[in-house]
């Protein structure tokens, strides 16, 4: 079993991460041209959309039926990175430290640059490590609007359309997470375990890597593939435990989404053909290289494997039998149940 990420002595721990909020801050670009009257007025409306979404999220799901309605965080590209930053702190083990010495400047000037890249590309995240700033309660949904303005623009959809269908997505992980509320402690155990260090030495990491390209385990490509390699077995479980639980969250949202869209969200089959074409397009070398190292093509095959998993379980047995994937651990879907979904079916129910 995964162990406690409080008794672990996490890397996370070890990087300033006060220094990460300020040098992302420094380094991301300024979100798209815009009037102060239309930034104020986008951002009350994703606060009321963010509110608006929560009651056919829940009829949809059949989660969180009477549990209080939190209200959004809305952001700029400089409040999400310190939002982010303190969030990866808690998640990681930060702070713990007493001080975080050189390596921890250099960590943190490190995980600066990766969260002012990060910064505008993300339109919206349900943050389950960080307290609401309205009820001190564990989780706050953030949402980026320049980002946001800046999307809807490219893809030259309908504003409040736009704004909705992204609301629809992050308020589903938001319910997600305030009906089960074991999954926090879940992706905390694993976390902790992928990122303790361990002690052997570079002839049995070695010796182990090798092991591994030659058997038949299946692994991930480009950089979560190489991770992979390098985590020990314990690891490489927490690893997949991780990724099978992100795969069901984002293919969960996603299908709710298209269940709650149609009724909701006039435009919704134009914004879901722009956005689609948009994730798919061709992307230049130094594009490529990017998404690789964050990670974010392997981002879209969850949203595609969890959502072709989802739909397929819920038209075959409805969502209030589906739901029983929340009930615990053992009833997430396993590697080779994502793409089977057959198979979870006459295991779990």
């Amino acid at each position: 079993m995964p162990v406690s990420g409080e008794d672990r002595d996490l890397p996370g721990a070890r990087i300033d991460w006060s220094l990460a909020a300020g040098v992302g801050r420094r380094l991301t670009r300024p979100g798209p041209r815009t009037t102060g009257y239309t930034l104020t007025t986008a951002r009350e409306e994703l606060t009321t959309l963010a509110a608006r979404a929560e009651g056919p999220v829940r009829e949809t799901t059949g989660l969180a039926d009477g549990l209080p309605v939190p209200t959004a965080s809305v952001l700029d590209r400089p409040e999400w990175i310190d939002a982010a930053a303190r969030s990866m702190s808690a998640m990681l083990g930060g702070g713990t430290a007493t001080s975080p010495g050189i390596a921890g400047r250099v960590g943190g000037i490190q995980a600066g640059g990766l969260l002012a890249l990060l910064s505008g590309a993300i339109l919206g995240q349900y943050d389950p490590f960080s307290p609401d700033p309205a009820t001190g309660a564990d989780g706050v949904l953030m949402l980026v609007t320049p980002n946001i303005i800046a999307v809807e623009r490219s893809l030259k959809v309908v504003p409040s359309d736009f704004r909705f269908w992204v609301c629809l997505h992050e308020v589903t992980h938001r319910v997600q997470f305030s009906a089960n509320p074991w999954l926090r402690s879940y992706m905390l155990d694993n976390i902790a375990t992928i990122s303790t260090e361990n002690d052997e030495s570079g002839a049995e990491l070695a010796a182990r890597v090798v092991g591994v390209l030659r058997s038949d385990k299946p692994r991930e490509k480009g950089v979560l593939g190489a991770m992979q390699l390098l985590q020990t077995p314990e690891q490489y479980e927490a690893f997949t435990r991780l990724m099978m639980l992100g795969t069901l969250l984002e293919g969960h949202a996603d299908h709710v989404m298209d269940a709650v869209g149609p009724l909701h969200v006039p435009t919704v089959d134009r914004i879901r053909s722009a956005f689609d074409q948009r994730r798919q397009r061709k992307q230049n070398p130094l594009q490529r290289v990017l998404r690789a190292l964050i990670g974010m093509d392997a981002k879209l095959a969850q949203y595609i494997r969890g959502k072709a998993f989802v739909d397929e379980v819920v038209a075959t047995v409805g969502m209030a039998r589906f739901n029983a994937v929340w009930t615990g651990p053992d009833t997430l879907p396993r590697p080779e149940e994502i793409d089977t979904p057959r198979r979870w079916v006459d295991r779990v129910l």
